[in-house]
């Protein structure tokens, strides 16, 4: 990958987590749950290099919530595995970019975000009883969410893939007309 790739991938990072921070502090209005870093995850995944394919999105949430503010430890760690297997999900894209598997990933990656968090809230928090009966009541507490968290993560996964793959197009164009000759 060429610099300039990189380059645009890490801004992406960037705003990304600008994003979340600006509509945390209400700059912009999005709905609750419409947030970029599971796309951005996915996206570090499927284009990053290296160790920066994780470590660049998950320090991205982790300096926006230093400025948004930390929660609760465990609840926290299930957020952070959920954008974990976002990025494993890019992974597995890496060598399989078409439309259809990047927007089965999202799904899967909104899917798998509900589960744990949702969860997490349940097993951690002190809203529902520790039964079987409190953690659906937690699930369903939560669709109204996991519809945001679905249309925000295709949303903002056809975004940052869809410019990606427009800047990689341009830059080969680019690459490919010769300069011309001065006489």
């Amino acid at each position: 990958m060429k610099k300039q790739t990189i380059v645009f991938a890490v801004f992406l990072v960037c705003a990304a987590a600008a994003v979340r921070v600006l509509r945390h502090f209400g700059f912009i209005h999005l709905p609750p749950n419409v947030a970029p870093i599971a796309a951005l995850a996915m996206f570090g995944g499927a284009y990053l290099p290296g160790r920066s394919a994780f470590v660049l999105p998950l320090m991205a949430m982790l300096v926006s919530d230093a400025l948004i503010g930390f929660y609760t430890p465990s609840i926290m760690a299930a957020v952070y595995l959920s954008f974990a297997i976002s990025g494993l999900i890019g992974l597995w894209l890496r060598s399989r970019k078409h439309l259809g598997n990047v927007v089965v990933g999202s799904l899967v990656g909104s899917v798998v975000f509900f589960l744990l968090t949702n969860a997490a809230v349940w097993a951690f928090g002190t809203l529902y009883s520790r039964s079987g009966s409190g953690l659906m009541q937690s699930y369903i507490a939560g669709l109204p969410f996991f519809r945001n968290t679905v249309l925000g993560d295709l949303g903002f996964t056809g975004l940052m893939f869809g410019l990606f793959e427009l800047v990689l197009i341009i830059s080969m164009r680019k690459d490919r007309v010769a300069p011309a000759k001065i006489v």
